[in-house]
């Protein structure tokens, strides 16, 4: 059974998840319990991002016991951003909340980060896990540090950034694209989208019952080569001339104006060469670079103004999707 399309469904809750299957059945039914018991109408939208266990079985359960849980298969691992993306193509709800699977995010938040959205109206609403039960050398320390460098470039005064435990009004959702390893910045995202009102929740955090960690220390350093990407990209990524074009001029000014120099010397002074002083070779690798720099900015413009939607991940299968 299919859920209709309707633009009056109260809630969708978007939940990412690799190789969970011990923990689906029951954060699954602790979501029904929430809503239920607050009247919401809702989906709940599980994306398998190739997993290897038996998470997709328990999807096909789980959607069969229940036709407001529809699923989304990935042929492979293509990370939690291309899962988090295909579930805002898919949402339906008026108000979307996402969550992990491994049971660290409490359901018991549903309720309190919908009422920001739907009564307060917030834009969207970052959870913030203030008391933590990771380990404090591999997580705690470099979390903290990474928030604080967003916090700092990004002018957004979350504590959390990365917290998989958001609300967001449907257009938002509907208004960016996540991809990469971009899940880290999706309030970045929206800011530089245009929506200006997000706030941050203390929400609870868990031990983890089930599983093991799927991220390493890798994360650290993508997250801040991320965090560089989209800043560019944001400022940049419509116009991308008026960034390397003007270095590219920049250099290039810079070689032609020694270039003169050194002419206006050779032409004063006979007897100097040119080819044999090391100046001469600095100005035009100079003037070779700005016109590197210059052509990468043209190149840039036609690609942007050229560049295909959303990016198209190869999904096997889909469960209550359109």
């Amino acid at each position: 059974m299919k859920i209709p399309l309707t633009n009056n469904m109260d809630l969708s809750i978007v939940v990412p998840l690799l190789n969970e299957e011990e923990s689906l059945p029951e954060l699954c039914a602790w979501i029904e319990r929430v809503v239920n018991e607050h009247h919401y109408t809702y989906e709940i939208i599980l994306i398998d991002d190739g997993s290897t266990d038996n998470s997709w079985e328990v999807i096909e359960t789980l959607c069969q016991g229940n036709p407001r849980i529809r699923g989304i298969r990935f042929q492979r691992n293509y990370g939690k951003s291309a899962a988090l993306n295909e579930g805002f193509k898919a949402v339906q709800g008026n108000v979307v909340i996402t969550m992990d699977a491994d049971m660290q995010d409490s359901p018991d938040e549903i309720p309190g980060l919908y009422r920001l959205i739907a009564d307060d109206g917030y834009d969207m609403i970052s959870g913030w896990k203030k008391k933590r039960y990771d380990n404090t050398l591999t997580k705690n320390i470099p979390s903290r540090f990474f928030n604080w460098s967003t916090r700092r470039i990004s002018k957004i005064p979350l504590h959390d950034f990365n917290c998989g435990l958001k609300s967001y009004k449907r257009k938002v959702v509907k208004c960016i694209e996540v991809y990469g390893e971009m899940h880290r910045y999706i309030p970045v995202l929206a800011k530089w989208a245009g929506f200006r009102k997000i706030g941050e929740k203390v929400v609870e955090h868990r031990k983890r019952k089930y599983g093991t960690t799927k991220f390493g220390w890798d994360r650290f350093v993508n997250g801040f080569l991320d965090l560089a990407s989209i800043m560019f990209v944001s400022k940049y990524g419509k116009r991308p001339m008026h960034f390397f074009g003007l270095i590219g001029s920049i250099f290039f000014f810079i070689g032609f104006v020694m270039i003169v120099i050194l002419v206006i010397g050779r032409i004063t002074e006979p007897g100097t060469g040119l080819s044999n002083r090391p100046p001469f070779y600095i100005s035009l690798t100079s003037m070779i670079i700005g016109i590197q720099l210059f052509m990468s900015g043209f190149l840039g413009e036609l690609i942007a103004r050229n560049a295909p939607g959303r990016n198209a991940y190869l999904i096997e299968k889909k469960i209550g999707i359109e």
